[in-house]
Parts: C-alpha cells; sequence; structure tokens
C-alpha cells in the first residue's frame, strides 16, 4: 500500500539513520504529527529478552506524571459493598455476575480497564479468553484485582498504564497526546523508560534495550538514543 503525499512529506523529515536524543524525537513527533485529530504518541521499546521464557517476562504499570489525555471508561466487577464504593469513585460501569454474562454472552467490551475483587476472579476465569487477547484480563501485578478498588480507579484515572512484552519481545505503550507539548511528553516519556529499566530480569543477558522508537499514531517513527 502507498503512503500518502501527507505521510510521506512527515517522513522525509526524519533521518532513518539517526539516533535522536529524547527530546529531539519527541519535537520531532509533535512536528511530523498531521492528522485532523489530537494524535496520541507511543513508544516501542524492543528488549533484549526472551519472553517465552517466565524468568525474562517485562511487565508493570507506571503512572504517567502528565497523565494520558485519554478517557478511560472503567469497569468494576464487584459485589456488595466493594460494588457500592466502585460506584462512589466513578466507575463508568459496575456489576458482578450479569457483567460477566454480558461479556460471555455479546461479547460487550466498550470499556478499557476492567477492575475486580479477589473474590469474583474465579467468575472471571470463565471470560479470560475474550478479555485475555483484548489486554483487558484484570491481574494482581497491574494492581486491578485488588480490594482497595477506590485506589484502583484512582490510579487509572491519573494516568496509570500497564506496559508488557508482545510476542516480539516490543513493549508498546502510549505516552500521551501530540497536544501535551515536548515537555510533558518528556515527563511521561522517562517514567516509562525508567520503569521499564528497573524491570530488567534478572535473567537476561546482553543488551537489554536492543531499541527505542517514538512515533505519533499516524506518523513516521523516530530513533531514540537508548
Amino acid at each position: 500500500m502507498k503512503a500518502s503525499k501527507k505521510y510521506q512529506a512527515a517522513a522525509a523529515l526524519v533521518d532513518s539513520a539517526k539516533l535522536y536524543s529524547p527530546k529531539d524525537a519527541l519535537d520531532l513527533a509533535i512536528k511530523t504529527a498531521t492528522a485532523k485529530f489530537d494524535e496520541t504518541v507511543e513508544l516501542h521499546v524492543k528488549l533484549g529478552v526472551d519472553g517465552t521464557k517466565a524468568d525474562q517476562q517485562v511487565r508493570g504499570t507506571v503512572v504517567l506524571p502528565a497523565g494520558t489525555g485519554k478517557k478511560v471508561r472503567i469497569l468494576v466487577i464487584a459485589k456488595g459493598d466493594k460494588a457500592d464504593e466502585a460506584t462512589a469513585a466513578g466507575a463508568d460501569y459496575v456489576g458482578a455476575e450479569e457483567i460477566v454474562a454480558k461479556i460471555a454472552g455479546q461479547n460487550w467490551l466498550d470499556f478499557d480497564v476492567c477492575i475486580t475483587t479477589p473474590d469474583m476472579f474465579g467468575a472471571i476465569g470463565r471470560i479470560a479468553r475474550i478479555l485475555g487477547p483484548k489486554g483487558l484480563m484484570p491481574n494482581a501485578k497491574s494492581g486491578t484485582v485488588t480490594t482497595d478498588i477506590t485506589k484502583a480507579i484512582n490510579d487509572v484515572r491519573a494516568g496509570k498504564v500497564e506496559y508488557r512484552l508482545d510476542k516480539d519481545n516490543i513493549v508498546h505503550c502510549p505516552i500521551g497526546k501530540v497536544s501535551f507539548g515536548a515537555d510533558k511528553l518528556m515527563e511521561n516519556y522517562q517514567a516509562l523508560m525508567d520503569a521499564i529499566i528497573r524491570a530488567k530480569p534478572a535473567a537476561s543477558k546482553g543488551t537489554y534495550l536492543k531499541s527505542v522508537t517514538i512515533a505519533s499514531t499516524m506518523g513516521p517513527g523516530i530513533k531514540v538514543q537508548a
């Protein structure tokens, strides 16, 4: 498929052989974001690990200091007092077995984050095959299986994002919107990179950060000096 003239013009501004400083790369990502909507700026980090091995997994969460710029729809699957707590904390959707049945029967996925209490995790197991591929399965390590529902909701609203390896050992994660400007994007970039570096598995040998690339939703990739 041939690239559009607008994309070609943006790509011409990027030296594909050059490793840019993070600040220069972010400035360039903003400059090459030419879509009519507020594009998301994404960070792509290729890691020198083998994600097929349990002791080389890289996964975690980080609260981006400047937030994500995205309106996040939160589903909480809980019962009783915890359901009431979720409603009071501002969850978009709250339910228990009936929500699980809706997801299972209708493939309903109109939410961005799913939080649940430990007592409901067994019920959620029935829809793991639906939630898992979409990255929506609650996980204790990411703080989305918890008894502290209010904190979990507040963390998500504050800009908490999850990062994890894909099958090619690359972490893909948004770090904000083009409209944030380079300074705020830099804060988020640094927070995420620091978290990924701290998450380096002890079993990882050789070069950990293989490559780092920044790109806006519709813009070209910009290589960053790791």
